[in-house]
């Protein structure tokens, strides 16, 4: 046999191993389906620290409610409180305001806030609806005040952005502001907080004020340490994420 032969054997020797070797190769790569793989994206996060700070001299905040959501609003001057915000400005308790029907993301402080403290409430989501925000507080020592704002476009907020407010307190409406023994929640009283039965206004206006046994009310149970100046309280949100 001549060297030729020999050298054109070995070279069909070894294109048969490198076609075998890409058969192979290809064999493996195959998708049965002969779809397109699709890979999803991991959703964008929104998040954002909501920071309130009490401005009063003696009115303890309730747990500060923060709720993300579409295009919307808790409550509107003139407008009758829904229950959930009834709950929330009589008692403090805003379980059922954090979990109505419009709610996309909701979170609360821990605890009461004192007079001259700050709390911090942390959000996130992931749902893009959410470009609005609502957070509502009671300033325990009343009938049925509360403060905050709601409907806020954060639509535009970048990463590091903040937005602040100096707010003023609401009356709900429904409990008269009678001041008297066993209608006041907080510490200056320990009275009921929750009544299901309305007996003032019933729509939500701006709080008159406090009117305190120091200065006529001989039935409050309140004294001037319990007035209050507006803004009460200040509110800053940052988006973090």
């Amino acid at each position: 046999m001549s060297t030729l032969s020999l050298v054109t054997k070995s070279s069909l020797s070894k294109l048969t191993l490198i076609t075998t070797l890409a058969l192979l190769l290809s064999a493996c790569n195959h998708n049965d389906s002969d779809e397109p793989v699709v890979v999803t994206p991991t959703p964008a996060e929104y998040s954002y620290a909501v920071t309130i700070t009490n401005l009063t001299y003696a009115q303890p905040l309730s747990p500060l409610g923060v709720i993300l959501h579409s295009d919307n609003k808790m409550w509107m001057v003139g407008d009758a409180s829904s229950v959930a915000l009834e709950k929330l400005a009589e008692g403090g308790d805003n379980t059922d305001f954090l979990s109505n029907s419009n709610t996309l993301a909701a979170s609360s402080s821990d605890g009461v806030i004192l007079p001259g403290t700050m709390s911090t409430v942390n959000i996130s989501t992931t749902n893009r609806m959410a470009t609005y925000f609502t957070a509502a507080t009671m300033l325990v020592n009343t009938n049925d005040a509360f403060s905050g704002l709601t409907g806020i476009d954060i639509s535009t907020m970048t990463v590091d952005e903040t937005k602040s407010w100096n707010l003023n307190v609401y009356d709900s409406g429904t409990e008269a502001n009678s001041e008297a023994m066993g209608t006041i929640p907080g510490p200056a009283d320990g009275g009921t907080g929750f009544d299901a039965a309305r007996d003032d206004v019933d729509f939500v206006g701006y709080h008159s004020g406090v009117v305190s046994q120091d200065d006529g009310l001989s039935s409050s149970v309140l004294t001037q340490a319990h007035r209050f100046d507006n803004p009460a309280i200040k509110l800053t949100i940052t988006r973090t994420k």
